[in-house]
């Protein structure tokens, strides 16, 4: 940190020290550090990271990757330019040149630098692929980094048509922007399957999980019936199928206890946010909001009449009707005036609750987590 210091005042180059904590959850030590350093950079008020990897550790990488038993996106390593949404691109611009040819660079300019003594330690997994096995393997294929950072190449070439063929296969079974028909799935083999969910689940950001798992999700999605709602936990990611519909989204956070609502927005829920804003003749009446009210999940029993003069109807119904999968009904947050509901998210308010045209109205709004489907746009 020291020497970062004194090279950056002398170069006139701003320097930022960014303390990080790693924190493993269930990861190992450097995986964790990976990330928490990438979750660091990725803060950073920067339209591009420029980063020094070079082909030694590309070389690294896919062994790494492939004795982890990653597929070809994993093995084809790490990218030139990666463009990422909300946070820096990364660039690595050396990513082509060897360590060697670095450090012959820099001996020539006449550059310092130092070496961190935790790179010497063959405790951890990606030290010991460099020392012991690459070191091995030199000997009797001097190329194998140049070898290895091809195979990287080709490994990405292989996942991009991959990738190519599942928006194909999106199409063919008229999927949009979050949802597909099952319609058509028998026309899809086992292997094209899988890596169309695959795909979907990259598309959100997440990490696919291991491929028995994927393997049985995709048969799940094929042969149980389809007139049964399924919701199958994927990690990071859910498999959901209703009404013939089917779609990934990131998992799903529990829904909080019942807590009393003062007039605070937003108030976090379920992962997302209730906002709460006010609109002239739409909404909820200040008059019907008199009692103490509480925000809850749905009880045995709730009732809401969500148009003058109709009947009372239960949740479930009203949820049917509207297009709520059954997962999302147990999530839905739920405005109630003395233990009374007046308000459902994604299911309406009560008539009777109901402001007048030219009153002020409380109107309130469940934005779920981004990613997740609370209701069919279109009800069969």
């Amino acid at each position: 940190m020291e020497f970062c210091r004194t090279l950056c005042a002398r170069l006139g180059v701003p320097l930022t020290i960014r303390p990080v904590r790693v924190e493993r959850d269930g990861e190992g030590l450097e995986a964790a550090a990976r990330h928490a350093r990438m979750a660091a950079l990725a803060a950073q008020p920067a339209d591009v990271v420029v980063l020094a990897h070079h082909a030694d550790d590309q070389a690294e990488t896919v062994l790494y990757r492939l004795f982890r038993g990653a597929g070809l996106r994993g093995a084809g390593a790490m990218r030139e330019f990666e463009g990422r949404d909300g946070a820096p691109s990364l660039l690595r611009p050396m990513l082509a040149l060897s360590r060697a040819e670095i450090e012959a660079w820099a001996r020539r300019e006449g550059l310092a630098w130092v070496e961190d003594a935790s790179n010497r330690s063959a405790d951890f997994d990606r030290n010991y692929i460099r020392h012991e096995l690459i070191a091995g393997i030199r000997r009797r294929f001097p190329a194998a980094t140049e070898r290895l950072a091809a195979a990287a190449e080709q490994f990405r070439e292989g996942d991009a048509l991959l990738d190519r063929l599942a928006a194909i296969d999106w199409l063919r079974l008229g999927g949009g922007a979050v949802a597909a028909s099952c319609a058509r799935l028998a026309e899809i083999d086992g292997a094209g399957l899988c890596n169309l969910l695959r795909w979907r689940i990259h598309r959100l950001g997440h990490r696919s999980p291991a491929r028995p798992r994927l393997r049985e999700a995709a048969r799940q999605l094929v042969e149980v019936p389809s007139e049964r709602p399924l919701r199958i936990a994927l990690g990071e990611t859910e498999l959901c199928r209703y009404r013939c519909e089917f779609w990934l989204q990131p998992a799903l956070a529990a829904a909080p206890a019942e807590s009393p609502w003062h007039g605070e927005t937003p108030v976090d829920w379920a992962g997302g946010a209730i906002q709460f804003s006010h609109r002239i003749g739409i909404g909820l009446s200040p008059r019907a909001l008199g009692g103490r009210l509480t925000i809850s999940v749905r009880r045995d029993g709730d009732r809401l009449r969500t148009r003058g003069g109709g009947p009372l109807r239960d949740f479930k119904s009203l949820a049917q009707q509207t297009g709520v999968p059954p997962w999302i009904r147990t999530r839905l947050p739920v405005l109630r005036v003395d233990g009374a509901p007046c308000w459902a998210a994604e299911l309406g308010i009560e008539a009777s609750a109901a402001c007048a045209a030219d009153e002020l109205g409380l109107v309130p709004r469940w934005q779920a987590p981004a990613g997740v489907l609370t209701r069919l746009r279109v009800v069969p």
